[in-house]
């Protein structure tokens, strides 16, 4: 069971007209038709506003890798913890908070720094965790990194019923801002991203503690994994002297209709599509919520907080979809309702677990 949600969310929060008119005063020096081509790309992405870990005036300045990554270290442990003690302290879906020393395995998953040992580590030394507490860090699995997040400790709680996992997913995709890349990438990317992290407390079917959760809950019932291969230029990253350098295709809303369509079909086959309550759905962007709509053939209501986290935070990566997840839980959904939850990421892959809500 999804016993409870924590989001960390940055402090700087910057309207979509904001980061539009500093991204064209950063590359105004550039060519002047390809960033005037681009401005539209802002305008129709469906976003109101973001937050970032950084004040604006950093983005208008140089930073070496070193420097980036050294801000990622510091702020993904501050914003991580900032989610860590919100889902395990928070009332909306807990009676009463659940002790550090409750969690069992710590699954922590990023893509936009680098640490060794992983951050986790230092999560655990700034918290009452035990010291024989399991971790499974997870790097590299950009936007579907939330949902194989959340594969990853089904598969161990099955194993350990008894147990619960800690999921904590940050990005601070801000932090790999290149304000020398003039591919079309990194301004469509400029247009996207935001930062955020987020923690997911998922307890064993005989878990101690699940007296203490409340509110219809969801369940993990099924997961699939998929990759597509030799698709590795469709997103990612570029790894320089500068950086990671974002790599965004414009093929992605069709590899939605194809490759996703074909996955998800096969996953719903034993399942009434028109039971299902909601669909999770990572928002990768509007036109990947678009595609997304089209194969399922569901009303904007099925799909709706999708779009309300879109608007409200941009594409947080892997964090996203645990903002979605917290949204639809906030709505006490009926029990025996059905949801599938789904995350496109680098690969290109695609992750899909189906939900079931029950009763605390």
């Amino acid at each position: 069971m999804i016993a409870s949600i924590g989001t960390g969310i940055p402090p700087n929060e910057r309207t979509q007209p904001e980061v539009k008119s500093l991204v064209r005063e950063i590359f105004k020096q550039h060519d002047s038709k390809l960033i005037q081509r681009l401005q539209p790309v802002f305008d129709h992405a469906q976003i109101d506003k973001r937050q970032f870990a950084v004040e604006t005036k950093w983005f208008k300045e140089a930073h070496t890798f070193q420097e980036k990554n050294s801000l990622y270290h510091e702020l993904a442990i501050k914003h991580s913890l900032e989610a860590v003690d919100s889902c395990l302290s928070n009332r909306k879906f807990l009676k009463e908070p659940i002790p550090f020393e409750a969690v069992d395995m710590i699954i922590f998953v990023s893509s936009t720094g680098i640490a060794t040992p992983s951050l986790d580590t230092y999560m655990m030394a700034k918290r009452p965790f035990r010291e024989d507490t399991s971790r499974m860090p997870l790097w590299g699995l950009g936007c579907a990194g939330g949902a194989i997040g959340l594969s990853r400790a089904f598969d161990w709680i099955r194993a350990h019923p008894e147990k619960n996992v800690l999921l904590v997913c940050c990005e601070l995709c801000s932090l790999t801002f290149q304000k020398d890349d003039y591919n079309k990438s990194n301004i469509v990317g400029t247009a996207l991203f935001g930062d955020g992290a987020g923690a997911a407390l998922v307890m064993g079917n005989k878990s101690p503690y699940l007296p203490y959760s409340k509110q219809s809950k969801p369940r993990i019932i099924e997961t699939s994994s998929a990759t597509k291969k030799n698709s590795h230029s469709v997103m990612g990253w570029d790894i320089t002297n500068r950086g990671l350098e974002v790599v965004f295709s414009k093929s992605i809303p069709a590899l939605v209709r194809s490759f996703w369509s074909k996955h998800i079909s096969l996953f719903l086959n034993n399942v009434n599509i028109d039971h299902v309550h909601s669909y999770i759905a990572h928002p990768g962007g509007r036109k990947v919520l678009e595609a997304m709509t089209e194969i399922l053939q569901i009303p904007q209501e099925k799909i709706k907080h999708s779009c309300n986290v879109l608007r409200d935070h941009g594409n947080m990566s892997s964090a996203t979809i645990l903002y979605v997840l917290n949204e639809w839980m906030q709505e006490g959904i009926a029990p025996g309702s059905k949801s599938v939850l789904s995350a496109l990421g680098p690969g290109f892959s695609s992750e899909l677990l189906l939900l079931e809500w029950h009763e605390s």
